[in-house]
């Protein structure tokens, strides 16, 4: 280290003579400081060949300062690890109730499905998904298990067979008792018929939704499952 205080020393003089000759008293004793300093050096370990070289650079904190960064850059990495596993798992909870949707069709027939004297909700027992388990096939009603906004979608089919039979149905999308679509038929134009209907509805946890016959109606020989019933979340909303 005093090798290095020295070396700069003698360069300080070497480019300016016409100073160092007017101080020279000062600088012979600031070259026998030098000489005679037996501590350390407040930044530690100098780099000579960067302090001759690149002196623009702060040689002797150079190398803490790299450290720094490395460790800091290192830091941010595992804390945006963090975050994103973090960010995973919320997703995985939140996304429990999202999953809600249905398909269910009635039971093959070769007769009729009424007439009834009063309106009765259709049993669609053929339950191909049920997800988040708001539809009950007993009961052929979804139940909502969160607020939201939902899509639903039902078909009417009936097959008289013979020609000149009378098509007689109508079917009612309902939301706790309120109508909210409808499809029907009465001709003796067609033996066959269906008709499909598509609805959005915003619903608060717990609304009902299901589609009934009409008192005094039928369905007959649907034996494909073409009487279907379906529905699915669209999005969740906090307040409806």
């Amino acid at each position: 280290m005093k090798i290095a205080v020295v070396a700069v020393l003698g360069l300080l003089g070497a480019l300016c003579p016409c100073s160092m000759a007017q101080a020279s008293s000062t600088l012979d004793t600031i070259w026998q400081a030098a000489a005679n300093w037996t501590g350390t050096f407040p930044c530690g370990g100098w780099d000579c060949k960067c302090e001759f070289r690149k002196p623009k650079g702060c040689c002797c904190v150079a190398g803490p300062l790299f450290q720094l960064e490395e460790a800091t850059f290192m830091r941010m990495v595992g804390l945006w690890n963090d975050l994103r596993n973090l960010s995973t798992q919320i997703e995985e909870v939140t996304a429990v109730g999202h999953h809600v949707a249905f398909v269910a069709t009635m039971v093959a027939m070769t007769g009729c499905f009424g007439p009834f004297n009063k309106n009765v909700p259709i049993s669609y027992c053929n339950v191909s998904l049920n997800q988040g388990y708001g539809y009950s096939p007993a009961l052929g009603t979804f139940t909502a298990p969160r607020a939201g906004l939902y899509s639903f979608s039902y078909t009417v089919y009936s097959n008289l067979g013979a020609e000149g039979e009378r098509i007689y149905h109508k079917v009612q999308l309902m939301k706790d008792g309120q109508v909210i679509a409808s499809s029907w038929e009465d001709n003796r134009e067609d033996s066959e018929d269906s008709a499909t209907q598509t609805v959005l509805l915003q619903l608060k946890q717990g609304n009902q939704v299901y589609v009934e016959l009409v008192l005094g109606r039928f369905l007959c020989a649907d034996t494909q499952g073409y009487n279907s019933f379906s529905g699915y979340l669209v999005y969740p909303l906090s307040v409806v």
